[in-house]
């Protein structure tokens, strides 16, 4: 099979010279044979079938990218040099070598994926992250060129393609329902009333940018003597069915007037028999 060169892990080390002793009785020359240290889990237990390991497909139907999946497993025992960390195939495939791989055991740590993950998404052409992000909008992304500008305006705070996904699911359509917690958090005696006042402000607006809405906001909120927030986080749960997000009046005016004005006029339905007495 010309093999010239076995790479495992370090528990394989105590079955080498058995091995090396077969290839040559049986007149072949042994291959170099090197050992990296084992792959451990957040736990500092091995990893392995039965615990914590997971199929390349598990990552994948998780939101996380190819590239960003081999870069991370490359680093895993073995390091460039000059601290960097996110590398092309090509970069790593013409830098590996055995003299930089570690001594000690290697640690799968989730999170740290994410983060790279979330760098590979966030340097990614726009079309292409919204083409890969497609499969996973549960209610379809929006047509034409909303949908880039959505995904510029949450690259940067999305890790996954699931979560880039859910959040260009926004706005295709209006929310099917919203957030319970955000719903008893938010919603108090006075939201319905300052809401209107907000929606009359906002139909008069003839400069739908960011910044207009949010003085918009912000001049409601004086006049009616509240703080800011008591619209800003209701109105957030009226447009998108959450209390967390991207930045809210770049939300507002991506979303468009008629949109944003159809979803607060639906969510001041909603919730007249949600209001606490």
């Amino acid at each position: 099979m010309r093999i010239t060169h076995v790479i495992r892990g370090d528990d394989h080390i105590s079955n080498t010279p058995k091995q090396i002793a077969l290839y040559r009785a049986l007149g072949h020359a042994p291959p170099v044979f090197a050992h990296v240290p084992m792959i451990l889990g957040t736990d500092g237990k091995k990893l392995s079938k039965r615990h914590g390991a997971a199929a390349v497909e598990e990552w994948r139907d998780a939101g996380i990218l190819p590239e960003a999946l081999f870069n991370f497993l490359a680093l895993l025992g073995w390091a460039p040099g000059g601290d960097r960390e996110v590398l092309s195939r090509a970069e790593i495939e013409s830098e590996f070598a055995l003299d930089r791989v570690g001594a000690s055991p290697s640690v799968f740590d989730p999170e740290k994926l994410l983060w790279m993950n979330a760098q590979y998404m966030a340097a990614m052409p726009a079309g292409e992250l919204l083409e890969r992000s497609k499969a996973h909008a549960p209610a379809g992304v929006p047509g034409g060129e909303a949908a880039l500008r959505a995904v510029e305006l949450h690259r940067t705070r999305a890790r996954t393609t699931i979560e880039m996904g859910r959040a260009l699911s926004v706005y295709a359509n209006d929310p099917a329902e919203y957030d319970a917690d955000g719903m008893k958090k938010q919603v108090k005696p006075e939201t319905p009333e300052l809401l209107r006042k907000l929606v009359a402000g906002y139909e008069a607006l003839e400069d739908w940018t960011p910044e207009k809405l949010e003085a918009a906001l912000r001049a409601s909120a004086e006049e009616a003597g509240v703080s800011a927030g008591k619209l800003i986080h209701p109105t957030r749960l009226a447009l998108t069915g959450t209390t967390v997000g991207a930045p809210l009046f770049d939300v507002v005016a991506l979303l468009g007037k008629e949109t944003a004005l159809r979803r607060m006029g639906k969510f001041l339905e909603a919730i007249q028999p949600h209001t606490p007495a």
